[in-house]
């Protein structure tokens, strides 16, 4: 990273996330360029003054925290973990759409009486000693079986968890659930209540780096940016119609008699030169939800649209990105 890069993002280094975060920031006309995968620093060209670090998804939240990394993604859960959410984090973003999962309790399937927090409760009485609880998030879990008071000892593990009671090291686990299949590959059982903190990937930023350095809070502005545009144009799609009218009064006054095609605002209407010389055909320029798509198509066909053409959207940029604004009302410079 060269040294006048004194705005820095941390990614994830590895695994799904790690994925997740660099197919997002693409996505979004954010890609990084990365020259030598054995490297942990990359460039954004799409943002040059902003220099990529990758770190383990721990150590993110600690390097923002401590004001040496300025920007970071990370999961929700490893946030929590490290108590981040505090003074000194500000989360700029809290639903990325990726890296989804749950720090959830399991149990082995042999433990047939045990089929909810309550019952693990009453099985923990029952036992000499306390329950062993192999887990790499030491403080959530701490907390959670602390609020229900059921009496454990936590294991600190690393490495892979759903072995644990299966070699005897530990009784039951708190680990990191998304689909569920590797714990039923390695016979556990999700308790349904046993979620201890829902998560997903989240973007976010050293406080004081925001107060105190302008370029820091432009460069908040600029990531927002892209994102909140990105994300909010992955949704909807541009519908192009051909429809008779006398004016785009008319025409309007149809396209508002319908639900799903009325645009952000309304509908962009505009005259076609048509080869042959007849006169009142006009454009209608709409945006449509994705999943409103075949109704928005029906309607069109409804009030007499034709030759209809669907077109993803790269961007839907706002005046202002709003968690822009909200954060700039946290900081107290809105």
């Amino acid at each position: 990273m060269s040294p006048q890069k004194n705005i820095r993002l941390s990614l994830p280094s590895k695994g799904r996330l790690e994925t997740g975060a660099l197919e997002f920031l693409s996505e979004s006309g954010l890609q990084v360029f990365k020259p030598n995968p054995r490297q942990y620093l990359a460039e954004l060209p799409a943002l040059s003054d902003l220099g990529v670090i990758f770190q383990r998804p721990g150590d993110i939240v600690v390097s923002v925290k401590q004001g040496s990394i300025d920007f970071g993604i990370t999961g929700l859960d490893m946030l929590m973990e490290k108590d981040g959410a505090d003074g000194d984090i500000l989360i700029l973003h809290d639903a990325l759409g990726f890296g989804r999962c749950a720090l959830t309790l399991a149990v082995p399937e042999t433990w047939k009486t045990v089929t909810d927090v309550p019952s693990l409760k009453a099985y923990s009485a029952s036992l000499p000693s306390p329950l062993r609880v192999a887990t790499k998030f030491p403080f959530l879990t701490e907390r959670f079986l602390n609020q229900h008071n059921i009496a454990h000892s936590l294991i600190s593990a690393e490495g892979t968890l759903e072995s644990a009671p299966t070699i005897g090291y530990a009784d039951m686990i708190s680990d990191l659930v998304s689909s569920g299949q590797t714990l039923l590959d390695n016979r556990l059982r999700p308790l349904p209540d046993g979620v201890i903190q829902r998560s997903q990937a989240v973007l976010i930023a050293n406080r004081n780096a925001l107060q105190t350095r302008p370029e820091v809070l432009e460069m908040a502005r600029r990531l927002l940016e892209y994102i909140e545009a990105h994300m909010r144009a992955k949704d909807n799609l541009l519908v192009i119609a051909n429809m008779r009218g006398e004016n785009p009064d008319v025409i309007a006054q149809k396209i508002f008699t319908q639900t799903n095609v009325g645009g952000l605002q309304g509908p962009t209407i505009s005259p076609i030169a048509v080869r042959d010389g007849s006169a009142g055909w006009h454009a209608v320029t709409v945006v449509v939800r994705r999943d409103h798509l075949p109704q928005a198509i029906s309607e069109l066909r409804l009030i007499g649209g034709s030759g209809i053409i669907v077109s993803p959207i790269t961007y839907i940029f706002e005046e202002e990105p709003p968690r822009y604004k909200a954060m700039l009302g946290v900081l107290g410079l809105g």
